[in-house]
């Protein structure tokens, strides 16, 4: 019997090609999407919602400095998966998809 939470019962089994390493943040493409997408471990996603809650909670208690900090070190991971997914990117000549004109 199976247990835990689930989304939806539809489970589908697709073979995917890996554009980075398996780290905590894999740069894979999903069929039938355009452009690939980073896939976060549930550990990791924890510690960036654990970030915001920082600079939230900062926020309400006026502690500007803090949030700035906070936001500040967030901005960088932020920045550095950023900069994983384009290199990923543009070694497969795949564009970047946010860099795109309309």
């Amino acid at each position: 019997m199976r247990t835990g939470l689930r989304l939806d019962d539809r489970m589908e089994r697709v073979e995917v090609e890996l554009f980075t390493d398996a780290s905590n943040d894999a740069v894979v493409p999903l069929p039938p999407r355009r452009f690939p997408g980073v896939l976060i471990q549930g550990d990791s996603l924890s510690v960036i919602r654990d970030d915001v809650a920082r600079i939230v909670r900062a926020c309400d208690q006026g502690d500007v400095a803090e949030a700035r900090e906070e936001a500040s070190y967030l901005l960088s991971g932020i920045d550095g998966l950023l900069a994983r997914y384009t290199a990923a990117l543009k070694a497969h000549d795949i564009p970047i998809p946010f860099l795109q004109a309309p």
